[in-house]
């Protein structure tokens, strides 16, 4: 094929060696992806699934740059009919450009659909990141299409992208963070007494029915535990955005092809299954994902949302645990706020203008936000050992 920029009809038409070789290039020493939902699986998945595609407001046009006979960069492109399951909210912005008689859909994604992540949304080196980029842009003037938004995008390719006209965005998400721990007492040492003996408190109480808790991977999954899953999924999609984003064959295809890159945290009442929580694999991080319930227990979620994440990530030897979008109570339970980062490139002029304004402002009462969280967390200050003790 010739050289240049191309559009395609889903990460299916590209080999997945050709788009991995991009999204994940440090699995060639056998190890993990750093980031496990740009991999050609997981994106092809949602494809397979029909959890993107028609009808679902995600339409995939992964965008590739061809050079000297081959893939030298791409993008997980998607055409938006809608603003749902991007957890960057731009609703405010469709409704004012709206109101002022202007069009906003459809308009060009670059993310990982329903993935509150952070991780490259240019795969390649930075000459073909710039390359997509101009081409997103050209394609977005060329169609009449009002805007362009790389969600979750680090913050290198941000920065790199203002320089290139885009605005730079910057919203938070609350991440744990390992120091060293050994163990998830080695954490609690970590913390003030008085968060101690809250956590201690809460995962005590969150099993003291008798629930059973199993953590699951690989081999271990088996498909009655996606039954189980779904059916704790369905409850949580119904609530929070009225329909899941995710169908049922999404979770078959990934038992088959992600088994490896998947956590599954189960809590069970003798054999039955009564709440889980879905977490994927990164080669430094553990991404939490979907958490549902068939049965109200005290402190479960905290349990199988954030201990048991933090247990295991400890016991794997990784860095960090994402759980991801919003909850501020997650502040207290050893995860703080982390800066994230998008970028948006806006056609109109005088509604970029509008935009550019709000976002310095937004910009500055984040900064404002993660200090004052950070500065209440949860972790012990100088001169707080020995009263900790004590209190102990």
């Amino acid at each position: 094929m010739a050289d240049g920029i191309e559009l395609t009809e889903g990460v299916a038409a590209i080999s997945a060696a050709d788009w991995d070789a991009l999204a994940c290039p440090e699995t060639r020493d056998g190890g993990r992806p750093v980031d496990p939902f740009t991999t050609h699986r997981f994106l092809a998945a949602l494809e397979a699934s029909g959890s993107v595609g028609r009808g679902t407001g995600w339409q995939p046009r992964p965008m590739i740059l061809r050079a000297g006979g081959r893939i030298a960069g791409a993008t997980p492109l998607y055409v938006k009919t809608d603003s749902q399951g991007e957890y960057i909210f731009d609703h405010g912005w469709a409704d004012a450009y709206e109101r002022a008689g202007g069009r906003y859909y459809p308009k060009l994604q670059i993310a990982v659909p329903f993935t509150p992540a952070t991780g490259r949304r240019f795969l390649g080196p930075p000459a073909a990141a710039e390359a997509l980029a101009a081409a997103t842009a050209a394609l977005c003037e060329g169609n009449g299409l009002s805007s362009a938004h790389a969600t979750f995008c680090t913050e290198g390719e941000a920065q790199a992208l203002e320089a290139e006209g885009w605005l730079h965005r910057v919203t938070q998400q609350f991440h744990w963070e390992s120091r060293g721990y050994g163990t998830f007492g080695d954490f609690l040492t970590d913390l003030s007494s008085r968060k101690r003996k809250m956590i201690r408190k809460e995962r005590e109480a969150a099993l003291s029915t008798g629930l059973r808790v199993e953590r699951l991977t690989g081999a271990d999954l088996r498909p009655e535990h996606w039954d189980a899953f779904w059916t704790f999924y369905q409850d949580t999609g119904g609530r929070k955005w009225g329909r899941p984003y995710l169908t049922r064959a999404f979770f078959d295809q990934i038992h088959r092809t992600m088994a490896e890159d998947i956590l599954l945290v189960l809590a069970f009442d003798g054999t039955r299954p009564v709440a889980g929580a879905l977490n994927f694999i990164g080669r430094d991080t553990l991404y939490g994902r979907y958490w549902g319930c068939v049965e109200d227990h005290p402190f479960l979620h905290f349990e199988l949302c954030y201990y048991q994440a933090i247990d295991q990530a400890i016991a794997w030897g990784l860095t960090r645990v994402e759980a991801g979008a919003q909850g501020e109570h997650k502040l207290a339970r050893g995860y703080l706020p982390s800066a994230v980062h998008s970028a948006h490139w806006i056609a109109d002029p005088a509604f970029r203008d509008a935009v550019a304004r709000y976002l310095t402002a937004e910009r500055q009462a984040v900064d404002d936000e993660i200090e004052v969280m950070t500065a209440y967390g949860p972790f012990r200050r100088p001169g707080d050992h020995e009263a900790g003790n004590h209190e102990d």
